[in-house]
C-alpha cells in the first residue's frame, strides 16, 4: 500500500493512518497504523490537523487524488492557523465543557468521545509546559467555577499520575477521570450548586451524594477502565475516614483515588470561590502536608510538591509582600521555601527561615 496525504474533512472512519501525527507535541495525537474512528476524527478536528497521511490500496488511489487536487485550491487559499496558546484552547475546552455539562442537567447521556475530544489537546501542553500548572487558577473565575474545576481537576490529576510513574495509557485515563469525578454535580438542583448562604442540612448532604451520582453516570461506559470509575467514586474519601460517600479509610481508598482527591483539593484552594479568595499554589501545598497531613497518600502528595516546587534556577518569582525575586537555591527538606534573590536590593532571603513570607505567584510571562 502507499501513503497518501488527504484533507481531514475528506478522511472516513476506516482509514488506516501512515504515519504518526504530531500537533507541537512531545508525543503523537495520533500513532503510525491506527483505523480511524469517530474518536480519531474528533482528535484531530480538536488538534486543526487539515491534511492527515493514510494508506491506499492501488484502486483507491485515483479517487483520492481527484479529492485532494479539489482541495488544494480551497487549502492554497487558506490562511495557516497561528499557533494556539494553552489559555486559548483551555477557554475553550470550558466552554465545550458547559454545553455538555447543560446536557447532562437535561438527562443526557455522558458521550465519551466529546469528553476525550474537549481533554485531550491540553493534556499534552501542561506536560511539556509545566508552568501551565501556575496558570490554572487565574484563569478560572467565581461565576464559571465548576466548569473550571472539572477541566482544571482533569489535568492537574493526569500530570500527577505521569509523575508518579504510570503508563500514558493510565495518564489519559485520569484526566478523564478527574474531569468527570464532579459530573454528578449536574444531578444537584443549580440553586443549591451556587448558593451564596449557609446550606441547610438537607442541601448538605445532597452535595456529598456527587460522587454517588458522578459514579452511575460513568457505571456502564466501557471506555473508562473500573479503576477509574472507582476512582471518581471514591475522589472524597479520606485516608483517616473524614471523607465521604462512605467514610473509608486507608487500604480501602485507591491510589487513583487520592490522586482525583489531591487534583481537586489543590485546585479548589488555589481558586477564587464565591465564599474564599484564591491561595498561592506554595502556601496551599504546605497546607496539605500539614494541616490535612493523615487525609492523603504520602506519594501523591509528594509527586504534586516535586510538580509545584521544584522550579529551575533563575524562574522569577512573587513574594507574599510583593517584591519580585528569582531563586537561587531549592532546599530539598523546604522545597516550598527557597532561596530568593530580591530584584530591587540583591538581598537573598531563605523563605525557610523568614515563615511570615510565602511565594505568592510564578511570574511566568516576563
Amino acid at each position: 500500500m502507499e501513503t497518501t496525504y488527504i484533507n481531514s474533512s475528506h478522511l472516513r472512519v476506516g482509514k488506516v493512518i501512515a504515519d504518526d501525527i504530531f500537533a507541537n507535541t512531545k508525543y503523537p495525537i495520533v500513532y503510525k497504523n491506527t483505523k480511524v474512528t469517530n474518536e480519531v476524527l474528533h482528535v484531530l478536528k480538536a488538534f486543526h490537523i487539515l491534511k492527515v497521511p493514510v494508506l491506499v490500496e492501488e484502486e483507491e488511489k485515483q479517487t483520492d487524488q481527484k479529492d485532494n487536487m479539489a482541495d488544494t485550491a480551497v487549502i492554497g487559499m487558506e490562511v495557516p492557523k497561528p499557533f494556539m496558546t494553552f489559555e486559548k484552547i483551555y477557554l475553550d475546552a470550558v466552554e465545550q465543557f458547559k454545553k455538555v455539562f447543560f446536557g447532562w442537567e437535561s438527562g443526557s447521556k455522558i458521550d465519551i468521545t466529546k469528553v476525550r475530544g474537549i481533554i485531550l489537546p491540553l493534556i499534552d501542553r501542561i506536560q511539556e509546559e509545566r508552568a501551565i500548572l501556575f496558570k490554572l487558577n487565574s484563569l478560572s473565575n467565581t461565576k464559571d467555577y465548576l466548569f473550571h474545576h472539572c477541566i482544571a481537576t482533569g489535568l492537574i490529576s493526569a500530570i500527577i499520575t505521569q509523575k508518579l510513574g504510570y503508563e500514558r495509557g493510565f495518564v489519559l485515563q485520569m484526566a478523564v477521570a478527574g474531569m468527570l469525578a464532579d459530573c454528578g454535580m449536574a444531578k444537584v438542583p443549580n440553586h443549591i450548586r451556587e448558593k451564596k448562604g449557609t446550606l441547610t442540612e438537607q442541601e448538605f448532604l445532597l452535595i456529598r451524594q456527587h460522587p454517588l451520582f458522578s459514579f452511575k453516570m460513568i457505571e456502564s461506559l466501557p471506555a473508562i477502565r473500573e479503576e477509574m470509575k472507582l476512582a471518581i467514586y471514591q475522589h472524597h474519601e479520606r485516608l483517616d475516614g473524614s471523607g465521604y460517600v462512605e467514610g473509608l479509610k486507608i487500604g480501602k481508598i485507591s491510589t487513583f483515588s487520592q490522586i482525583i482527591a489531591v487534583a481537586d483539593t489543590f485546585h479548589a484552594m488555589t481558586s477564587e470561590r464565591v465564599y474564599r479568595s484564591m491561595e498561592s499554589p506554595f502556601k496551599v501545598i504546605e497546607m496539605i502536608k500539614e494541616s490535612e497531613f493523615g487525609k492523603f497518600d504520602i506519594k501523591v502528595v509528594q509527586a504534586l510538591v516535586d510538580l509545584v516546587a521544584s522550579l529551575p534556577i533563575g524562574t522569577t518569582v512573587e513574594l507574599s509582600n510583593e517584591d519580585i525575586g528569582e531563586i537561587m537555591f531549592i532546599n530539598s527538606f523546604s522545597p516550598t521555601r527557597p532561596l530568593v534573590k530580591l530584584a530591587n536590593s540583591g538581598e537573598i532571603i531563605d523563605l525557610s527561615k523568614q515563615r511570615n513570607l510565602y511565594i505568592s505567584q510564578v511570574i511566568t510571562d516576563k
